[in-house]
């Protein structure tokens, strides 16, 4: 059921977000708009609440109960980026605004994205394994919950890897092709 709820939840978060952007550029009511886009967090609520019930009920946590706390982290942490990225490829293809255009970055430039990039896959880490924790601590039966361990195990790994990689372009900066 977690499963399912996690992928309705994406396409719920998707739909809210060109449901924003069709009401402000095409219907051209700004207000709608605007309040649908806010709309996107309650998606998250709606994961969280059902996790923790489906949990309490007696469920033993799955990679999914932890896709679902990861899933809360990116929203949090990369949603209103995702939804200003949408913003900028929607006023372009269909209202025929300026393109959206990404400069490549080198050295210091580039650096500094990556660390910024860290930065912010650390902010998802503490909130996706903070919900886990709190999971943890609530359920209080360490064989329900092993798979939520787990997976915090495997992506504090995965953590530190990512910083080793991004602050890399500190000490190796990228520089650009002659």
């Amino acid at each position: 059921m977690i499963g399912w709820l996690i992928i309705a939840c994406e396409i719920g978060f998707w739909v809210f977000v060109l449901a924003g952007l069709f009401s402000r550029y095409i219907l051209k009511k700004r207000k709608l708009g605007a309040f649908l886009l806010i709309c996107t967090p309650v998606v998250d609520v709606v994961l969280l609440v059902a996790t923790v019930i489906d949990l309490r009920n007696g469920a033993e946590a799955s990679v999914l109960h932890s896709l679902a706390a990861i899933y809360i982290g990116v929203s949090v942490v990369y949603g209103h980026r995702m939804i200003k990225w949408a913003d900028r490829q929607f006023y372009y293809r269909v209202s025929g605004g300026e393109k959206p255009v990404k400069e490549k970055k080198y050295g210091a430039e580039r650096a500094q994205e990556e660390r910024a990039g860290w930065y912010r896959h650390l902010l998802t880490w503490m909130i996706g394994g903070g919900l886990m924790g709190i999971i943890i601590l609530m359920i209080q039966d360490p064989q329900q919950t092993e798979e939520l361990w787990g997976t915090l195990r495997l992506w504090s790994i995965i953590i530190v890897v990512d910083f080793l990689i991004s602050f890399s372009y500190t000490v190796f900066p990228k520089r650009e092709n002659a």
